[in-house]
């Protein structure tokens, strides 16, 4: 009895030894299943994690470019307006000052308009004269031209015969270098006046005194060869054959003097003439 007993107990204390092991083993074997699955969730933790972040600094990155291109277009569109504000207030500015300088120059002709006005009004002469050129560029009126036009020639017209009466009284006094600058100056105001071709005839007279014959000859072959005043021409003529003798240009005077003859035969200069022309004819 007591010997089934103790293998009883032995029997037992040997299973019990077995589960033991058993459930050591089992243990160990779970105590790896957890690890294993520890690792495997720390790997996935940090997939997810290292996703997440990767998913992050794509985002961070996407609006960074987002607003970069949203900046760059607000910037170019605000750099847009300040350029057409920009030139538009150019163009204003310049405008303004194109008006300005319009109503300036308004105001400045209506000011030298008057000033002129006033030396038509006392008679200034000369000034009229001299001062014509520069009125005349001004944005006169048409009645304002007319009327300047008008005044200058009038004052043109009276200052070359006060010039050529001068220049008359000279010449009778035999002051023949005052002669010639009272006649040509006579001739600067008004070439084309009534008594413009006695002026010319008076001038070549004068230079003729002062022997400056060659001075005087272009003179007097435009006047002997046409001239307004017709009574002029036959003087003209006889006074270039005598310059034509000064210098001794013998054909070219006795060419003038039978030129003379021929268009002027009834001329109280014909004789004076002819016995010119038979001198050079003997002689030369």
């Amino acid at each position: 009895m007591d010997e089934y007993n103790l293998e009883e107990i032995k029997r037992e204390i040997v299973e019990s030894r077995a589960l033991t092991i058993k459930t050591n083993n089992l243990v160990n074997a779970l105590s790896a299943d957890l690890k294993s699955i520890a690792k495997r969730q720390q790997g996935y933790e940090r997939r997810i994690i290292f996703n997440s972040a990767a998913a992050y600094v794509v985002t961070v990155a996407v609006l960074f470019i987002t607003l970069k291109l949203a900046w760059d277009a607000r910037l170019d569109s605000v750099r847009a307006e300040n350029k057409g504000s920009k030139e538009k207030l150019e163009q204003l500015d310049k405008e303004l000052k194109t008006v300005l300088s319009r109503e300036e120059a308004t105001a400045r002709a209506g000011r030298q308009a008057a000033e002129y006005y006033d030396l038509i009004v006392n008679n200034k002469r000369r000034e009229l004269v001299e001062g014509f050129d520069e009125v005349a560029k001004l944005p006169l009126t048409r009645t304002e031209r007319a009327v300047f036009e008008n005044a200058a020639d009038r004052a043109r017209n009276e200052l070359s015969l006060i010039a050529y009466q001068n220049g008359l009284d000279h010449a009778r006094t035999a002051r023949w270098h005052e002669a010639t600058q009272a006649l040509s100056e006579s001739l600067k105001y008004k070439t084309d006046a009534a008594h413009s071709p006695q002026a010319r005839y008076q001038l070549a007279r004068a230079y003729k005194q002062l022997a400056r014959q060659r001075e005087a000859i272009p003179i007097l072959l435009s006047l002997s060869e046409a001239s307004a005043d017709k009574e002029v021409m036959d003087e003209a003529t006889i006074l270039l054959a005598e310059c034509q003798i000064d210098i001794q240009a013998w054909n070219d005077a006795k060419n003038t003097l039978r030129a003379f003859l021929r268009r002027f035969p009834s001329s109280s200069h014909a004789n004076d003439a002819k016995l010119k022309l038979a001198a050079l004819s003997l002689h030369h």
